[in-house]
């Protein structure tokens, strides 16, 4: 995994530029129509991502600061505010915000990137640790707005590139175990990484395979690309945004469900 934050926050600058460059210029009609993500307009994406900005920039005080983070009780008046806002509010407001917590992770100086440490929701953050998270909600919720609007849309592939090397991490906390022991050898391509996926009745794991993988008697195959394999652990890689697959003693109907995404 990517230790270092200035490849974080490049991602992060090029998931911002794309989005601003979609965003922009919709409509207040287009902003209302139906995101990926079900339950959201593209301006409610937009909306989310505008407060998680501002709440991404509480953590950068507390972390720059050595207090501690901010909870639930600072987290929901930022969110009723952002509810509150009109469509075209939320889209427009929303850019201005995630460019304002952009510049402040990118004005990070190399003795700010050193010190700053922040304990979160169980795991202890440095700078690259703070980006990376942001990274992974910042480019799976701007392919929510952008496929909306483009079928044929993908997740940008410097993300992908990071956030392939962080999926053993999202599978062990999200994922949802069917009850169906299973083992897959999951193969990606730009970049190329192996991994063996395995389910039982009580969890399910992502394990990097380091070096070349041994052929065991019995193990299910998974081949794709990895920006699709990115959105299949975070539940985006319906039917209708599938590219070719390779399985051999599994079909992807049966490993959807175990990544349900957010």
């Amino acid at each position: 995994m990517e230790s270092s934050p200035g490849p974080w926050i490049s991602a992060l600058r090029h998931s911002h530029d794309r989005l601003r460059a979609a965003a922009e210029p919709l409509s207040p009609d287009q902003l209302e129509q139906p995101s990926y993500a079900s339950e959201w307009s593209i301006a409610q994406v937009l909306s989310h991502l505008g407060s998680q900005a501002e709440i991404f920039g509480l953590f950068l005080d507390a972390g720059l600061t050595g207090q501690d983070p901010p909870g639930r009780e600072e987290f929901e008046p930022i969110w009723d505010s952002w509810n509150g806002k009109t469509p075209q509010a939320q889209a427009s407001d929303a850019l201005r915000a995630d460019q304002a917590t952009l510049e402040r992770f990118e004005s990070l100086d190399a003795d700010q990137r050193t010190r700053l440490n922040l304990k979160l929701f169980g795991m202890e953050l440095d700078a690259a640790g703070l980006a990376r998270m942001r990274v992974s909600e910042h480019a799976i919720h701007a392919w929510d707005v952008l496929v909306a609007l483009d079928p044929a849309a993908t997740v940008a592939p410097d993300a992908v590139a990071l956030l392939i090397d962080t999926l053993d991490q999202l599978a062990a906390r999200s994922g949802k175990p069917d009850g169906q022991p299973r083992k897959v050898r999951v193969s990606t391509t730009d970049p190329a990484r192996e991994f063996t996926l395995e389910t039982t009745g009580e969890a399910v794991t992502l394990t990097p395979a380091d070096g070349e993988v041994t052929p065991e008697l019995g193990l299910s195959e998974l081949g794709l690309p990895a920006e699709a394999f990115v959105r299949l652990v975070y539940g985006r890689m319906d039917d209708a945004h599938t590219p070719h697959v390779v399985t051999a003693g599994v079909e992807l109907d049966e490993l959807r469900p175990l990544f349900p995404g957010f």
